[in-house]
């Protein structure tokens, strides 16, 4: 069975990225009581001082968005929004398997 990925970046203002990467790491937290999120990664590039990538597998597009409305993540986009100068989805991808992912079957 095929998961819900998504692959996005955050731009922020000068001097805010670490502030970012710290509020997306604490979502990365919270996300490991929750079973249908399998992969919550935070990353950043040299080359861009003011960008940090999100990628996220999720059993299924559903429980993506019910994570949207829970209260830690809530609080988490409220902090995180002042910061904030643009968003990109890059790309919504079906991910078929591979190392880290579990199927159904396992």
């Amino acid at each position: 069975m095929s998961k819900f990925s998504l692959f996005g970046k955050f731009i922020v203002q000068e001097g805010e990225r670490d502030t970012m990467v710290h509020i997306l790491l604490e979502a990365a937290e919270s996300m490991k009581n929750l079973d249908e999120c399998e992969i919550y990664l935070v990353s950043t590039s040299e080359s861009e001082p003011h960008a940090v990538y999100v990628y996220e597998v999720w059993r299924n597009e559903a429980a993506h968005q019910a994570s949207l409305t829970l209260e830690s993540t809530q609080t988490l986009i409220k902090r995180a929004k002042p910061i904030i100068t643009g968003m990109v989805r890059i790309s919504t991808l079906e991910t078929r398997g591979g190392k880290g992912i579990f199927n159904e079957a396992n």
